[in-house]
């Protein structure tokens, strides 16, 4: 029965992490495209700026639904999403370099592809170690 309730919540918190997530690589596609098509700057500004401004957004999103951690610990919860964001924002660059310096994709193309390394390193450093209190029971529905 632990069980089934734990897969339900894991469940639960990686399709809110989908829909945040989602939210999140429209505001970086935006950005970037903005930046990159509009502004003319280069691929890599145009990545930092897109995830910058996904950054914040996505730090409520994960602390009060997501993964339910919405009481204190603030500057803690802060810091560990910064390492979080850090890791996996690092294998997200070096995925990037590797399809266009290394691979000659597509440097506005590329960025999708990516999204999905930063994704899973960011789930699983902030479930583990970030908001890993939202591990105990929880029947919030927010």
């Amino acid at each position: 029965m632990k069980e089934t309730t734990s897969k339900k919540r894991n469940g639960k918190q990686i399709f809110r992490f989908v829909v945040a997530g989602t939210l999140n690589a429209v505001i970086i596609a935006a950005v970037v495209w903005f930046l990159m098509d509009e502004l003319g700057c280069n691929y890599l500004w145009s990545n930092v700026a897109g995830y910058s401004a996904a950054l914040i957004n996505n730090f409520f999103w994960s602390k009060y639904w997501v993964f339910s951690a919405g009481k204190g610990f603030y500057a803690r919860q802060a810091i560990l999403f910064l390492l979080a964001f850090a890791c996996a924002y690092g294998a997200q660059v070096l995925v990037l370099l590797a399809m266009v310096e290394g691979a000659g994709w597509d440097e506005f193309i590329s960025q999708f592809p990516s999204l999905f390394i930063y994704g899973a390193v960011n789930f699983v450093m902030n479930k583990k170690i970030t908001f890993p209190e939202s591990s105990e029971p929880n029947d919030d529905t927010r």
